[in-house]
C-alpha cells in the first residue's frame, strides 16, 4: 500500500485512474465524503510562499472532515532550528500526515525516512505531483478521458514539466516539452517518463522546435523563472519570448484548452487575452487542486473510502 507521495512515481497507473475518478466523485457529491477524514489532522508545512496550495489543502481537508495545521518555515527554513529528522519524528507524534512545500526534494526524502506518517510533496525543486494530478483531472473533465490526449508544455524544463511528463506517461497521454536550449527538463526524469510510456503507449518528446505544438489538444505553460530563483524575468525574456502562449500560437496549434498552474506573469509566458479567453482552463485547474489532493489524501489515509460506489456494487 502506498504510504508517501514524494515524486508521484509512487502512484501506479491503476492508482492514478482511481484517484482521478475519486476526485470527480468527491467534486460532484461532496456530501458523501464529508466525514472521510473525520478526526484526522494534517500538518501543512511551507518553506515557500503559497496561495493555491495552502488554501486548497486547508479548505479541502475541512470538506473531508479533517483538520489542517499550517506550519510556516519560510524564514530560516527546515533543519536550522532543529534537524529535519526531529521535525519528522515530532510531527508524527500528533499529525496523521505531513504535507510539505519545500526548497529541496532531499528534505522530503528525509522527512519520509524519519516520519511514521504519510508525507506528501506539495511542491519541491524537482517535482510537483499534486499540480499534475489536478491538471489531468482538468483534462479528464474537459475531454472525458486522458489516454491518447496530446499535451504540449512550453517554457522552462522545471518541476512542473517533470510531473506532467511522469503523469502523462503513467496514464497513456502524449506529452511534448518544448523549451529553449539550456533549459531542458532533467535527463533522468525524461528517461523515467519514457520508460513508463513504453507500458502505457504514451509518447514523450523533448524538443526546442516550437512547430511541435501542431496537433495539440492542450497547451500548458508555467513561469519562466521558478520560485526561489532570484533572477528577474526580464533577464530571460528574450530567450523565452518565442515560447509565449499567445493567440497566434494557440490558433497554429489547434489546441482547444490552455493551462497554466499559476502564479502567472501576464505578458510574459502567457498573454491576458488567452488566459482570460474561452479556451483557458487555468482557474478550473486551480479549483481542481482541492479535489485531486483530497482524493490523494483519501487514498493515503482512508483507502477504504476511496472505493467508488460502482466498484463496491460490482464487488458485491
Amino acid at each position: 500500500m502506498m504510504k508517501h507521495c514524494l515524486s508521484g512515481l509512487e502512484l501506479t497507473p491503476a492508482d492514478t485512474v482511481q484517484l482521478l475518478a475519486l476526485a470527480q466523485a468527491q467534486k460532484k457529491h461532496p456530501e458523501k465524503y464529508q466525514h472521510t477524514l473525520a478526526g484526522q489532522s494534517v500538518v501543512t508545512l511551507f518553506e515557500k510562499p503559497s496561495l493555491r496550495t495552502r488554501l486548497s489543502f486547508d479548505i479541502g481537508l475541512q470538506k473531508l472532515g479533517g483538520h489542517a495545521v499550517y506550519l510556516n518555515e519560510q524564514g530560516q527554513g527546515m533543519g536550522v532550528r532543529e534537524t529535519v529528522a526531529d521535525y519528522a519524528r515530532n510531527l508524527s507524534c500528533w499529525a496523521d500526515a505531513i504535507v510539505a512545500r519545500v526548497m529541496s526534494h532531499s528534505t522530503l526524502e528525509e522527512l519520509a525516512q524519519h516520519a511514521s506518517v504519510s508525507v506528501v510533496n506539495s511542491l519541491c525543486d524537482r517535482f510537483h505531483p499534486c499540480q499534475a494530478l489536478a491538471d489531468f483531472l482538468t483534462l479528464q473533465e474537459q475531454y472525458g478521458k486522458v489516454q491518447g490526449l496530446k499535451l504540449v508544455y512550453l517554457g522552462d524544463g522545471n518541476n512542473v514539466s517533470h510531473s506532467l511528463m511522469l503523469t502523462a506517461a503513467t496514464v497513456g497521454a502524449d506529452c511534448t516539452i518544448i523549451c529553449p536550449k539550456g533549459y531542458e527538463p532533467d535527463a533522468d526524469v525524461v528517461k523515467q517518463a519514457k520508460t513508463l510510456a513504453k507500458n502505457s503507449g504514451a509518447n514523450i518528446v523533448v524538443t526546442h522546435d516550437i512547430a511541435a505544438v501542431a496537433g495539440a489538444d492542450a497547451l500548458y505553460t508555467d513561469t519562466w523563472v521558478s520560485m526561489g530563483d532570484e533572477k528577474p524575468l526580464s533577464d530571460v525574456r528574450d530567450i523565452f519570448n518565442p515560447y509565449q502562449i499567445n493567440a497566434q500560437l494557440v490558433e497554429h496549434s489547434g489546441a482547444t484548452s490552455v493551462l497554466h498552474c499559476q502564479p502567472a506573469h501576464r505578458g510574459y509566458e502567457i498573454t491576458s487575452d488567452v488566459m482570460d479567453g474561452s479556451l483557458s482552463r487555468c482557474f478550473q485547474q486551480a479549483e481542481n487542486r482541492l479535489y485531486a489532493q483530497n482524493a490523494l489524501l483519501t487514498l493515503l489515509l482512508n483507502p477504504a473510502a476511496a472505493v467508488l460506489p460502482e466498484s463496491m456494487e460490482k464487488a458485491s
